[in-house]
C-alpha cells in the first residue's frame, strides 16, 4: 500500500507539474489542495489519512493540538530552512520527522522593487485609468535618484535590496538592533544612528527583518508618525512587524503617501478585510517567494526529502 502525501495551499495547482515526483511514485500517492483550510478542525479532517504533508513557508501552523490529531503523520516538509509555526517538540513527541528545503532570496528582493516602483510611479492607478478610459496622467511620480531608501534589516535580502537602490542612485541607510557599522560598510550603505532617525529621514522605507520577540510590532503608530507625509512604506517580510491597525489608520488619514504590502495578519485575506479597500495601498497576496524557479526548488527538494525519509536517512531536518 502506498503512503499518501498532501501538498497544502497549492493555489496555482503546479506542485505536481513543476517538479518530477516520479522517483517516489511507486511508493507515494500525491494529493494537492488548492484551497486554504481556515481552521484546525478542517485541516485535521483533511489530513487524517496522510502520512506525509508538504506545507509552503509559514502559511499553515502545526501546533501541538493539530499534531495530536494526526496519528498517521510521519513526515512534515516545510519549504525553507526556518519555520516559526511548527511545534518541533510536539512533532518529535508524536514521532513526526520535520524537514526543510532550500529557498532563494531573489524572488522577495524582486517583488520588493516591483512594489516600490509601482508606488513611486502610480503604476496601478495609471494602468486602470488607461484601461477604463479614465484621465490621461493623473499622478506625479516620486523620484528615486537622490532620495533616501531606509532599510529595516540588512541581512541577505536587505543587502540585495540595498544594491538595487544604490544602482538607482539612491542614498541607502539601514538599521536593526544588531546591525554594525562594519556590516553596513561592507554592503556600501550608511548605518542609521537609530530606528527613529531612519524612519524620519527616509523617502522610502522597506522592512527586511525576521519576526521575533524583538521585532513584533517594531513599527507601530508612534513609528509611522515619524515618516514624512511623502514617504512610502514597503513590507515583504512579516506582517506582525508592522502594526496593521496603525498602518490602516495612517493610510486612511493620509499621513504617509502610500504602502506596498505583501504580508498580512490573516491569510488569505477575507473578502471584507479592511486591507482590501484601504486607500494608498498597493497590495499583493504574499507573492514574495512565489516564482517558478523557487517553486521548482521547493517541490524538487520535497521529493528529495521524501526519498531520503523512505531510505531511512532524512535530510535537511528541522527542529
Amino acid at each position: 500500500m502506498r503512503l499518501r502525501c498532501a501538498v497544502l495551499d497549492d493555489y496555482q495547482r503546479v506542485a505536481t507539474e513543476i517538479a518530477d515526483w516520479s522517483p517516489v511514485a511507486d511508493r507515494v500517492e500525491v494529493v494537492s489542495f488548492d484551497r486554504h483550510f481556515a481552521d484546525e478542525d478542517a485541516l485535521a479532517a483533511a489530513l487524517a489519512e496522510f502520512e506525509i504533508v508538504v506545507t509552503l513557508r509559514e502559511r499553515v501552523a502545526f501546533p501541538a493540538s493539530l499534531l495530536a490529531r494526526l496519528p498517521r503523520l510521519k513526515l512534515l516538509i516545510a519549504s525553507g530552512m526556518r519555520n516559526s509555526v511548527i511545534d518541533y517538540a510536539a512533532a518529535e513527541a508524536h514521532g513526526v520527522t520535520v524537514c526543510g528545503t532550500p529557498s532563494s532570496s531573489t524572488p522577495p528582493v524582486e517583488l520588493t522593487w516591483a512594489l516600490l516602483l509601482g508606488l513611486a510611479r502610480g503604476i496601478v492607478t495609471e494602468h486602470e485609468a488607461v484601461r477604463s478610459g479614465g484621465p490621461w496622467q493623473s499622478t506625479v511620480g516620486a523620484d528615486l535618484h537622490g532620495r533616501r531608501l531606509g532599510l529595516l534589516g540588512l541581512g541577505k535580502i536587505g543587502a540585495r535590496v540595498a544594491q538595487v537602490g544604490l544602482a538607482f542612485g539612491m542614498r541607502v541607510g539601514a538599521w536593526s538592533q544588531n546591525l554594525t557599522k562594519e556590516r553596513a560598510e561592507e554592503v556600501g550603505v550608511e548605518l542609521a544612528p537609530s530606528k527613529e532617525e531612519l524612519l524620519a529621514g527616509s523617502d522610502f522605507v522597506s522592512v527586511h527583518l525576521a519576526l521575533g520577540d524583538r521585532t513584533r510590532g517594531l513599527v507601530g503608530a508612534t513609528e509611522l508618525a515619524l515618516l514624512k507625509p511623502t514617504a512610502f512604506l514597503v513590507n515583504t517580510s512579516r506582517s506582525a512587524i508592522v502594526d496593521q491597525e496603525a498602518l490602516l489608520a495612517a493610510l486612511h488619514a493620509g499621513r504617509i503617501a502610500g504602502a506596498g504590502i505583501d504580508v498580512f495578519d490573516v491569510e488569505p485575506l477575507p473578502a471584507d478585510h479592511p486591507m482590501r479597500s484601504a486607500p494608498r495601498l498597493l497590495a499583493t497576496p504574499h507573492l514574495g517567494y512565489v516564482s517558478r524557479s523557487n517553486y521548482a526548488t521547493y517541490y524538487g527538494a520535497a521529493v528529495e526529502d521524501v526519498q531520503a525519509y523512505l531510505a531511512g536517512s532524512p535530510v535537511r531536518r528541522l527542529g
